[in-house]
């Protein structure tokens, strides 16, 4: 288990998302600066990235932009990830709070469904997975329309939702009201050729 602190330079990102969500819901800086209980230039800064959040920051701009399904069209997103019949997971892309995950996954998971939804997920990722987090902003993962991010990570099985040593694929999300969310699903290995047509 890994402490639950997200790397500094998504850290850093997260101060420059706020930027994007106040546009869609027309909120001004000072209003949210209001909100978050500092003042509309460290808001400023933060969008800017020129000033990174404090722990105590990161975990309020966490809560204020964490994803939710509103919409009629993130429900069915949600409902898409509960039907399918591959390994697979939906989390909120800032907070890592588990908002759908398909009967695959589900039965791995060693606690009921109903305890983990809502529960950030950071607490199970392996030592792989903290390292892929901490280069998704070199990857463009904040930018508009990133590529899906694909890795290697060992198995971490004695855990409550347990991960196999397996090559994840992480795809970004955006939900009608702004904010995003990420589809973690496993990808297939290769089919195995037969020996009439392996290469020669």
């Amino acid at each position: 288990m890994v402490q639950e602190l997200i790397p500094e330079s998504n850290a850093r990102q997260i101060g420059r998302s706020l930027r994007l969500w106040r546009s869609l819901r027309r909120l001004k800086q000072s209003a949210a600066a209001e909100v978050l209980k500092v003042s509309q230039t460290t808001v400023s800064r933060w969008e800017a990235g020129t000033a990174t959040p404090s722990l105590a920051d990161q975990h309020a701009l966490r809560a204020l932009m964490t994803a939710r399904l509103d919409s009629a069209a993130d429900f069915a997103l949600a409902q898409l990830v509960r039907q399918s019949s591959q390994p697979m997971h939906l989390v909120c892309d800032v907070s890592h709070r588990l908002l759908a995950l398909s009967p695959a996954r589900e039965r791995c998971c060693r606690r009921p469904v109903s305890e983990l939804l809502g529960q950030g997920l950071w607490r199970y990722a392996t030592p792989q997975i903290v390292a892929q987090e901490a280069q998704l902003g070199r990857l463009g993962w904040f930018e508009p329309a990133p590529a899906a991010v694909e890795f290697d990570t060992d198995a971490s099985p004695e855990q409550d939702m347990p991960i196999e040593k397996s090559r994840m694929r992480w795809v970004r999300l955006q939900l009608s009201d702004g904010s995003y969310v990420r589809l973690t699903d496993t990808v297939p290995p290769p089919p195995m050729l037969s020996a009439a047509h392996r290469p020669r």
